[in-house]
This record gives structure tokens, sequence and C-alpha cells, in this order.
């Protein structure tokens, strides 16, 4: 199951640098919890969350992403900055989610800016 989730995130990660992202981090996991992707554009740090799923059925990959893991990943990230010295309330920051439909290629990829509020 890792395997494939490292598959996707990394897939994800292409498909943002495409976009313009810099890439920081993979995979930065504490006690609190994991956040897939780190990156940023221009000086905002954005933490992404990418999901996969095989169809839409059941609401598909973005709506995997509950409420629950959304503060997991916003204490996480939290946890980050401290780490890196940031000031989290200070620094620009979004929390993104890429979705990812199908199990073949072609994949539908679904970048969700601002996904959720912090």
């Amino acid at each position: 199951m890792r395997e494939q989730g490292n598959k996707f995130e990394q897939l994800a990660k292409s498909y943002l640098k495409s976009q313009g992202l810099v890439a920081i981090c993979d995979n930065f996991s504490c006690k609190v919890g994991e956040i897939d992707l780190i990156m940023t554009d221009n000086k905002t740090l954005i933490f992404v969350e990418v999901k996969q799923r095989a169809n839409n059925n059941f609401g598909g990959a973005a709506a995997a992403v509950s409420l629950t893991k959304q503060r997991r990943v916003i204490k996480t990230a939290m946890v980050y900055c401290a780490k890196q010295k940031i000031n989290f309330e200070q620094q620009a920051s979004r929390f993104d989610v890429v979705a990812i439909t199908g199990s073949n290629e072609p994949f539908d990829i679904e970048w969700i800016k601002h996904a959720f509020p912090q």
C-alpha cells in the first residue's frame, strides 16, 4: 500500500512542479501525523495532501480528506514549521489537495488550492 502511495505522491509532485511549484520535502512525519508533500509557490508554503481513488464512487479522492485528516495535517504543518524555525502564524501558507482518479494511465488529476481553512 505504501509503495502505491509513493507512486501517486511522485505523480502529484511532478504535476505540481510542472505548474511552477518547488518541492521542499516529501513525507514529513511526526507523532501528530504526516504531510505528503511540502512545496513553495514564490514565498508561500504549500502543504499538500495526495489522495487517489480508482473511481468517483463514494465521493472520489477529494472527499476522502475528512475534517479529522484536515486537522491532523494542520497540526503536523505547525510541527514542521516549529522544527524549521518558521513562525507558522506569520508565514504565508495554504493547504492543497491533489486528487487523483483512476487505476491506470491516463489519470485524472485535480489540484484543489486552499482545500481547507487553517
